[in-house]
């Protein structure tokens, strides 16, 4: 069947140059063209599709049916080569690698998202924190000095912000006084039951009921008295060595503070009592079986200078009727020497008078 098929190839071929030759004539007949045009019609046929076989003419032959040089005849794969072997290997690589870098990419999205929502909750946080208000002091140690010291007593407990803010605090120095006819301080004291303490910013004395000093038309009672040293006033500029303050209060809780201010001298025998029963040991009550008079304190005069102001421990307490008596006081030295052993320093630095009214007796 080969050699037939050649033969009618071989044939078509000589013809086909006869008709070229003759093509080159000026005329041609009609036979001619005829004859061309049927030589046109004809087309070499496969040897392949003579049998009816597969028309594929791949270097695979009848193993590939379909052509793709990657199956073998029944559908099954044919080994791969080493290169289809590499370029499979770099692709499922490639792939990997790009799985790998999505997954990344997401981590680290999701990261920034993380930092950013706790970056968000941070400062949400610290803005709530600076609208808060600071969180209230409620210490109760205070000293003279050092950080527990009068700088500081606001910074210890929030009560007592009058001790910084106020503006009518004691002590003063007590100066250009306004000369006028005080009425006389009402003294109506007795003897009476009393206690001492040491209670580690002075010696104190809690007097008994039932004394009282009246002006203004107010009557204030005699709660307690105690030391200071230096003299936390001043008279136009003048300190003393001590001063003694008679703490008053009335029946609506107004203070009426009387401070004796002490000189060296003769020796006071109410001071001497107190002395006589201050307790062996700091913040220890001593309650004698004994009576004082607080009359006894008292100087000869009784012209005063007065303004209004504060209680000159914490909380600094304002509104507070000052009475500071002209004439001074006498306490001999060894009574003076035995309270600074105890007390060098216990008096609160002098504070702005801020315009305030000073009266004195004429």
């Amino acid at each position: 069947m080969r050699n037939l098929i050649a033969l009618i190839a071989c044939w078509c071929a000589a013809h086909m140059v006869s008709v070229a030759s003759a093509a080159d004539s000026t005329y041609a007949s009609p036979n001619a063209i005829r004859f061309r045009a049927s030589l046109d019609g004809i087309r070499p046929v496969s040897p392949m599709k003579v049998g009816g076989g597969n028309a594929s003419s791949s270097r695979y032959g009848k193993d590939d049916e379909k052509g793709d040089g990657k199956t073998k005849a029944g559908g099954k794969p044919r080994p791969l080569t080493e290169r289809e072997k590499e370029e499979q290997a770099e692709a499922e690589l490639q792939a990997r690698i790009a799985e790998k870098l999505a997954a990344m990419k997401a981590q680290q999205a999701a990261r920034a998202a993380a930092a950013a929502k706790a970056k968000k909750e941070a400062d949400a946080r610290a803005k709530a924190l600076a609208l808060m208000p600071p969180p209230r002091a409620n210490g109760t140690v205070w000293g003279y000095e050092g950080e527990i010291g009068p700088a500081n007593w606001h910074k210890i407990n929030s009560d007592w912000i009058k001790c910084s803010m106020g503006n009518r605090q004691s002590p003063i120095d007590i100066r250009d006084g306004m000369k006028v006819e005080l009425e006389q301080i009402a003294f109506d004291y007795h003897p009476s039951a009393f206690n001492v303490q040491d209670n580690g910013h002075t010696v104190q004395v809690t007097m008994g009921g039932g004394n009282f000093i009246t002006v203004g038309n107010r009557a204030y009672e005699l709660v307690q008295f105690h030391f200071h040293r230096p003299s936390e006033e001043r008279i136009n500029g003048k300190g003393f060595e001590m001063v003694v303050h008679l703490v008053h209060k009335d029946g609506e809780g107004r203070y009426a503070v009387l401070a004796l201010l002490l000189e060296r001298g003769k020796p006071q025998p109410a001071i001497q009592t107190v002395w006589n029963n201050l307790p062996l040991e700091k913040g220890d009550v001593s309650a004698p079986a004994i009576v004082l008079d607080p009359n006894d304190l008292l100087p000869q005069r009784r012209d005063y200078y007065t303004y209004m102001g504060s209680l000159t421990t914490p909380p600094c307490t304002e509104n507070v009727l000052w009475l500071v008596m002209k004439e001074p006081v006498q306490a001999s030295p060894a009574q003076m020497a035995l309270f600074s052993r105890l007390y060098p320093l216990n008096a609160r630095p002098i504070q702005p008078t801020s315009g305030r009214m000073i009266k004195e007796s004429m």
